[in-house]
């Protein structure tokens, strides 16, 4: 009876075999454009986090410093002690330029001159002059404003 059943013993087929790699080529197909779309998109919530983590630096040198500058640049913030450090990008250009990323002040005034709304518009660009974010309201700021290489 055991010699039998050792005798009885098969492997896999061609047909399964080949049945099992277009199997698992398919599975490939619609699950590598995904999670393409899945980093891009980290990518571009990462800039996002960067625009707001500037915006909130710039709050506070105006609150701290109760200047009326319009613009301030990442270096500026960072010199200041505003900025912990130099955000890193997370793009694969290179690390942004903090001369030439800044934040925009813009204040919105009523019709008796006092201040109505601020808006904050942030700038992200790298040390090549891509521009991630270019000059967009950090409050409309979305991962289409976004722009990677």
């Amino acid at each position: 009876m055991f010699k039998r059943l050792l005798k009885n013993e098969r492997g896999l087929t061609l047909i399964e075999l080949l049945a099992v790699i277009v199997i698992l080529g398919i599975i490939a197909a619609i699950a590598i454009p995904a999670i393409g779309a899945i980093m891009d998109n980290s990518k571009k919530d990462a800039h996002i986090a960067n625009a707001k983590q500037m915006v909130s630096a710039v709050r506070l040198a105006i609150a701290n410093d109760q200047n009326t500058k319009t613009s301030y640049t990442m270096q500026e913030l960072f010199d200041g002690g505003y900025l912990e450090n130099i955000p890193k990008s997370p793009g694969k250009k290179g690390e942004y330029d903090p001369g030439k990323s800044e934040v925009t002040v813009e204040k919105e005034l009523d019709a008796n001159k006092k201040v109505k709304a601020i808006h904050y518009k942030v700038s992200l660009i790298d040390k090549g002059n891509f521009k991630y974010i270019d000059n967009v309201d950090v409050e409309q700021l979305t991962r289409d404003e976004v722009k990677l290489e």
